[in-house]
């Protein structure tokens, strides 16, 4: 099977560089494709388990579509209503239902002869096309990419202009055999570029028709492919790693015989302050010596600083890795993360590639996630139907390649103890959600060393006996929290006894901000510094709500609870109890705001460096070799031109990036995700 593939920047940069005025102009179409008939059924699953339905019917005259799932409780629901004029572009689309979590949803788009109207999310917009463009919904299902590729195939050079910016791009990736209703049968899998950061791979049968959607994690399949479904997935890897390693071979540097990085200030996290100007010498993954700045040797490949801040590499403590998100974190500064929950096949296969540099990537600390069986199960690492399955679970991450195990919400709680016990015995530590029917009082007394998310501690003083958080109720139950006082009993028992036991907190405050202060049609304020430079469909996702508040108050009630997460954090940190910064969306440039909410909390600007980066070395361990910039470490750092300990908002522009010993320009490796760069590459001298 010969992967025919070639990188798609092109697109996506298109995406990262068009606004919603009208699309570049385009060939007409010169194809007109047959109108669809019959009825079409799709298997959604995660990790081979099925979640959920995909149904399409073209028997009314337009294409009707019904699309939901669920997984871990939470999933989204839509119904759309498709016509297509002769060359299949929609003419007319309307989409209606909620996103995973609530925001409702009411997309339409209009095309009336040359005018184009569409009402999204974020607002609506319109256009006059002097040429042909393809609407891309905001809130549609994966039904939408077939129509798009459908498009794109009759199209003589499989690129299309789209609404509301940009370009689509269909990119053949091979032709495979999979086992369908019908017994065995080739089917194509393409790249669809153009609407993220990352290519969408799809598959058609041997007539064009749609196979489905395939993820290293997920997919979508139609009826009867559903066996083949970890082969596809399995696929879906590949392409992915052949298309980061491509990106690799262009971005990554690494040089024979010594680097210096000359005229640069270090930030120290024992002393919170810059050091005077030197230059840092590494070669290969070892810093091998601080001096002077100005001082050269003959072989030396020299890095020009100009003045500005190295940074020993970030750690983010709340992310679930994946292909498309490790090089962006190496991008943005990260070069370890502890991963809070994965398949452990697809992250094991990550952690390889990324440890024999085929692929670049952050360190990976690995979380051993254990999730009790029921109808709202996390499909993810190990999940169990009684106490005995989950004591076994914890044994097999006692193999030494995971730190600790994180429990999960359809856990019986009467089962941690048990669990926690096996643990220490194997030198894990144990973190987690609260199970549920439990409270966050139970799960610190078993002997939790630290509490995943504020508000599955913060839950268990809103609800009432008996409510289930294994449903979206552990997010909607958050708007009832302006009215917690933060001195009440309850809270100061919860706090006291965190702080006697040690138990660590875990807060992901970024996702909580998205969560409760996202808005239809206002860019949220956690991604207002680098928003612009990100492709339209990051554009206009950054101005979504995601929970529903339509209801009378709901807005205020979520948007004050983010004040109340603030305080309830603030009393923790001035109780003691150890603050771990992690994002749970994917790190990267959320990171960067995940620290930045931490001065809402009373950190200083040097205190959050030191403590994202020696601080939470040693949390893990690992201080002896990573978190600070000394002669005999491991080389990871980040150069920026500003100083961070003045305005932190300075390590969201990053010039250069060394992971164990490899060089990266954030520059060079933007374009690949359609993304505008922040600052130029430093200068660099040859020996």
């Amino acid at each position: 099977m010969a992967i025919r593939y070639a990188l798609v920047a092109a697109g996506s940069l298109a995406w990262a560089l068009a606004s919603c005025s009208p699309p570049p102009e385009t060939a007409a179409p010169e194809t007109s494709l047959p109108a669809l008939s019959g009825t079409e059924n799709f298997v959604v699953q995660v990790a081979g388990t099925e979640i959920g339905a995909l149904s399409v019917d073209h028997t009314s005259g337009q294409t009707a579509i019904a699309y939901e799932y669920r997984n871990n409780g939470r999933g989204p629901t839509y119904n759309e209503t498709i016509r297509l004029n002769e060359a299949g572009f929609p003419n007319e689309w309307r989409v209606q239902g909620a996103t995973t979590f609530g925001n409702q949803v009411d997309e339409s788009f209009l095309l009336d002869g040359t005018t184009a109207n569409w009402t999204d999310a974020t607002g609506s917009g319109s256009a006059e096309l002097d040429a042909p463009a393809i609407y891309v919904a905001q809130n549609a299902s994966p039904y939408g990419l077939w129509l798009y590729a459908r498009a794109l195939l009759a199209d003589e050079d499989q690129a299309i202009a789209a609404l509301p910016g940009g370009t689509l791009q269909l990119t053949e990736m091979e032709t495979l055999s999979a086992a369908g209703a019908d017994g065995e049968e080739p089917i194509t899998a393409y790249a669809l570029s153009g609407i993220s950061l990352n290519p969408t791979y799809i598959l058609l049968d041997a007539d064009g028709a749609y196979v489905g959607l395939i993820t290293p994690r997920f997919s979508v399949l139609r009826d009867g492919f559903q066996g083949a479904d970890e082969m596809l997935r399995a696929r879906a890897v590949e392409y992915s790693a052949q298309r980061f390693e491509d990106i690799q071979a262009q971005v990554a540097r690494n040089f024979d015989g010594p680097v210096r990085v000359d005229n640069v200030r270090i930030f120290d996290p024992q002393s919170e302050a810059l050091t005077d100007p030197a230059s840092v010498v590494f070669e290969g993954n070892r810093i091998t010596a601080i001096e002077a700045p100005g001082s050269r040797q003959e072989g030396e490949t020299v890095i020009e600083g100009a003045g500005g801040t190295l940074v020993a590499g970030m750690y983010e403590m709340h992310g679930h890795l994946g292909q498309n998100s490790a090089l962006l974190n190496i991008a943005a500064g990260v070069t370890s993360v502890r991963d809070m929950g994965n398949s452990n096949e697809v992250l094991g296969e990550l952690n390889n590639k990324i440890e024999s540099g085929r692929l670049a990537g952050p360190r990976i600390i690995r979380s051993g996630f254990i999730e009790g069986k029921s109808p709202f199960s996390s499909n993810n690492g190990e999940l169990v139907s009684t106490q005995e399955e989950a004591i076994e679970a914890v044994r097999r991450y006692g193999n030494g390649e995971f730190h600790q195990i994180k429990i999960y919400n359809s856990m019986k709680g009467e089962w941690v103890p048990a669990m926690i016990e096996e643990a220490r015995a194997l030198g894990l530590r144990v973190a987690g959600h609260v199970p549920a029917f439990s409270n966050a009082d139970q799960m610190i007394a078993a002997g939790y060393d630290e509490m995943t998310h504020i508000n599955q501690v913060m839950l268990g003083w809103v609800l009432e006996q008996g409510e289930d958080t294994r449903t979206l109720l552990r997010l909607t139950a958050l708007k009832r929290l302006p009215e917690l006082d933060v001195a009440d009993d309850r809270v100061q028992a919860t706090i006291t006894a965190m702080a006697e036991r040690g138990t660590a907190i875990d807060p992901t405050l970024a996702i909580h901000e998205a969560l409760l202060r996202s808005r239809n049609g206002e860019v949220r304020a956690g991604v207002v510094d680098y928003i612009d430079h990100m492709p339209v469909g990051e554009q206009r996702g950054a101005k979504t709500a995601w929970a529903d508040v339509s209801a009378p108050g709901d807005a205020e009630a979520y948007y004050q609870a983010f004040d109340k997460i603030i305080e309830t954090v603030t009393a923790m940190r001035q109780a003691g109890i150890m603050l771990v910064p992690g994002t749970d969306m994917g790190g990267s440039f959320v990171y960067h705001r995940e620290l930045e909410l931490y001065q809402q909390v009373g950190m200083t600007a040097p205190e959050i460096l030191a403590w994202a980066t020696y601080g939470m070395a040693d949390y893990v361990g690992q201080a002896d070799e990573l978190g600070s910039i000394e002669a005999g470490k491991l080389a990871d750092f980040f150069l920026i031109p500003g100083d961070p300990t003045e305005d932190l908002k300075a390590i969201k522009t990053i010039s250069m990036v060394v992971k164990d010993g490899t060089v990266y320009f954030p520059s060079e490796i933007y374009p690949s995700f359609g993304i505008r760069p922040f600052t130029d590459a430093p200068e660099l001298v040859a020996p």
